[in-house]
């Protein structure tokens, strides 16, 4: 069976009457005011609201502290322009031209505004809405028996009225669909936070890479040129009966299997340059002249305030985001609870019709009509019901994001804590090893020189420096690449404030235009 609400209009308060003068009119409208004040005081002062209150975020089972060693004490400080640790002028820039331009940040600026507007749209039920209408016709009459027929004179009608209508929020629903509205701006607002985290980690560990993949083709050609120079000695050893073809098929293999090397390392290199472009919002080689100038891997010095994990609720905005969505869910179940009581509104409407237009103001025909309305839901099958209990499973949902998001970040710091102190150590062993393998490679070179030493030392030495000093490298980009990753993690971000009320695209001439060929 169709449901139907049972719509109630009360007679008494709604009255027709026609008068030649417009003071009726105005006695009719003062003690409609008067009803409509005492209503909505009513409802003011009963504060009436139905579905369940959001308190603040869930409380749930959290570490009172890092479990990594390294974040055993907790660091003070703030992750404000994190950035500038890493001691970069060319980074610094490229990420504040990034912060600018990214098509990313310009989306999540839109969400923002559109979520802005919503809270206005939604904000606007509060208000009784008023229309008017205008028209002017021509009329001519006839009546008469079935012989006879008399036509009246032609005359023209100027007609005009304004109508409104005030649905009361006597159960608060539409006070709980603006809450969702400005919760769901507020997660919009974190959103955009959570781009430019991502964003400024992203431009970070792409430009460490790319100074890595510069660092490693500079090393790759520096040895190459030392290895041809071994050639080159085993050569004249060669020609000189002291040596033997093994030996220089050896040395010129070496020697171009590290320069092999320098193609796949410019290939990466070219990637992360062009993906910088793409995150600045340029064409893919729209950084490579400002990368075009090598630069040590950066290093940063001075440790991130880590903190605690509970700080995450705050300083993580994919957290606060999913916090956020978890209240707007909350506020979703009461306006759906408040559509399932009677719903109470005010209408009213004012005509006037007179032969002349300047007479609409003077001596017109005048009708009036105001009164509420009581809508009650009789019947439904369920229907409203099951949009509570489908409100209700959407909270759980945002619940259960919010949960797992959480947990998520936590699992990011401890590995990026674990990782950077890990790595840390790792890089001063491989440093120690380089030392030692360049003072093998230039002593076994000597003894090779003078004849003390075989070849194969001088290979073996030189292989395996090579690979120290490359592995070293890879090392001080997995460092800062972790120092980043903890970063991101921990929420730093952008700090200053953000302008989102400028539109991507400015329309113009948007009033009344002919329209021109379909393109």
């Amino acid at each position: 069976m169709p449901s139907h609400p049972f719509v109630v209009s009360p007679v008494p308060s709604a009255k027709e009457n026609r008068c030649p003068t417009p003071a009726p009119l105005r006695t009719a409208l003062t003690r409609a005011g008067s009803a409509c004040v005492a209503l909505v005081l009513g409802g003011a002062v009963a504060g009436c609201a139905v579905g369940p209150d959001y308190s603040g975020p869930p409380r749930l089972d959290l570490p009172s502290q890092w479990s990594a060693k390294s974040a055993s004490r907790r660091q003070t400080g703030t992750l404000d322009r994190w950035w500038l640790r890493l001691r970069d002028p060319l980074l610094n820039r490229l990420i504040e031209q990034a912060v600018e331009a990214n098509p990313d940040v310009a989306k999540a600026k839109a969400v923002v505004r559109e979520a802005r507007a919503t809270v206005q749209q939604t904000s606007a039920g509060l208000f009784p809405s008023v229309s008017g209408t205008a028209s002017v016709t021509d009329n001519k009459a006839s009546a008469g028996s079935s012989s006879v027929l008399v036509d009246s004179a032609p005359y023209t009608l100027h007609q005009g009225s304004f109508d409104s209508s005030w649905e009361l929020d006597l159960f608060g629903g539409t006070q709980r669909s603006i809450e969702a509205s400005v919760r769901g701006a507020q997660s919009a607002e974190e959103d955009l936070r959570d781009s430019l985290v991502t964003l400024i980690g992203d431009v970070a560990a792409y430009y460490v890479e790319a100074r890595g993949y510069q660092a490693r083709i500079a090393l790759a050609q520096r040895t190459s040129v030392s290895q041809r120079d071994t050639e080159k000695l085993t050569r004249s050893k060669y020609d000189a009966g002291s040596g033997n073809a093994v030996d220089l098929a050896k040395a010129t293999a070496q020697a171009a299997s590290t320069e092999a090397n320098v193609p796949t390392y410019q290939a990466a290199l070219a990637g992360d340059i062009h993906r910088l472009g793409i995150l600045l919002g340029r064409p893919p080689d729209g950084v490579a002249s400002l990368m075009a100038r090598t630069a040590p891997v950066p290093a940063p010095r001075m440790p991130l305030p880590t903190g605690l994990p509970a700080d995450l609720l705050m300083s993580r905005p994919d957290v606060s985001s999913a916090e956020r969505k978890l209240a707007q869910a909350t506020a979703k179940i009461g306006a759906a609870e408040a559509d399932r009581y009677p719903a109470v509104s005010l209408t009213g409407s004012v005509g006037t019709s007179a032969l002349r237009a300047g007479d609409l103001a003077k001596y017109s025909s005048v009708s009036w009509s105001v009164g509420p309305s009581v809508t009650v839901p009789v019947f439904d099958a369920g229907k409203r019901l099951a949009t509570v209990r489908i409100a209700e499973a959407q909270r759980d949902q945002a619940f259960a994001t919010f949960h797992s998001t959480l947990l998520t970040a936590l699992e990011d710091v401890e590995n990026a804590l674990v990782s950077l102190s890990q790595e840390r150590v790792r890089a001063a062993k491989l440093t120690e090893a380089a030392k030692n393998y360049r003072e093998a490679a230039r002593l076994s070179r000597s003894l090779f020189e003078t004849g003390s030493a075989s070849f194969i030392d001088v290979l073996d030495a030189e292989r395996s420096l090579y690979s120290a000093e490359d592995s070293l490298i890879q090392s001080k980009v997995s460092a800062a690449r972790d120092y980043i990753a903890l970063a991101k993690a921990l929420g730093g971000g952008w700090t200053d404030p953000v302008d989102v009320s400028t539109p991507i695209i400015v329309d113009t001439n948007t009033g009344p235009h002919l329209r021109e060929a379909l393109k």
